[in-house]
């Protein structure tokens, strides 16, 4: 694949979030980038088609994290390493994040499709932990629909709800754990619809857990929130033409002040949000 893929088609996957999540926009790049290293080196067509890749998914940091030390290092170990590390460091990340969770049973609600936040729940399962997930179905891309397909086949119990149904099944929710595509010492930069359930979680008393790797950390002074093309919002009326003079609006992310999150689970272990501040300092 790697031998004959262009640019425009990494990029026009990652744009079309045929590719999705932080990590995995980070790794689908690198893979792309080693390939072009290789054949031309760290030079000029290496920095184009860099920028090219992180202005794809403007918000995530993963891919923005790792190329600052691509660019230091300019090496194709650097890239390696990146790569081995942003593969490895799931599992422990899982191994962190189930310290949290003393009780045998649980009702957890998730947001969008976090491979990391899935793993942790996932490893709940395998620890003997009784497990039922509420997904949402994330609109406008229903990103929630790939998580409940594969924590079925994970043989978890699963039910699928509509966003705006969050505050109705809050009372019967033990615990929300979501991904991150950055943190920032403003909050936590997670898909659109996020900070609404931390502030439902908050107000029914629900710990909120942020799961994520620390090159997810956001130290980025320009900082843009990706807006998706209006036609994911009305993609699927029958007569899009009867919004002629309707301004549509579609970030992609919003943020989570840090006083709605309890925890932030990373591979390095488990922080309070004052500690990842820290951090970014």
């Amino acid at each position: 694949m790697w031998e004959t893929i262009s640019l425009q088609k990494v990029a026009r996957k990652i744009r079309s979030v045929e590719v999705q999540g932080a990590k995995e926009i980070a790794i689908f790049s690198l893979k792309f980038l080693c390939r072009l290293a290789k054949k031309k080196g760290f030079g000029k067509e290496f920095r184009h088609a860099a920028k090219e890749l992180e202005r794809a998914r403007p918000t995530a940091v993963v891919l923005h994290n790792c190329l600052e030390i691509i660019h230091e290092e300019k090496s194709l170990e650097s890239i390696y390493k990146l790569l081995e590390k942003l593969k490895s460091v799931s599992e422990d990340i899982a191994a962190n994040g189930i310290k949290l969770f003393k009780r045998k049973k649980y009702t957890v609600l998730t947001h969008c499709h976090s491979g990391e936040a899935l793993v942790v729940i996932k490893k709940l399962k395998r620890s003997g932990k009784k497990i039922n997930v509420i997904a949402t179905k994330t609109e406008p891309l229903e990103q929630g629909v790939k998580t409940a397909k594969e924590l079925a086949r994970a043989h978890i119990p699963i039910t699928l709800i509509v966003d705006s149904a969050v505050g109705h099944f809050m009372p019967e929710i033990n615990v929300v754990v979501v991904g991150t595509d950055s943190m920032r010492k403003e909050g936590v930069v997670n898909k659109i619809g996020t900070k609404l359930y931390a502030i439902a979680a908050k107000e029914h008393k629900k710990p909120f857990y942020v799961v994520g790797n620390t090159l997810k950390l956001d130290r980025r002074k320009e900082f843009e929130i990706e807006q998706r093309p209006a036609k994911e919002v009305y993609r699927e009326l029958k007569n899009p033409s009867q919004l002629k003079g309707v301004k549509i609006r579609n970030p992609a992310f919003d943020i989570t002040p840090w006083k709605f999150v309890t925890a932030v689970i990373t591979e390095k272990g488990i922080y309070k949000p004052g500690q990842i501040k820290r951090m970014l300092k």
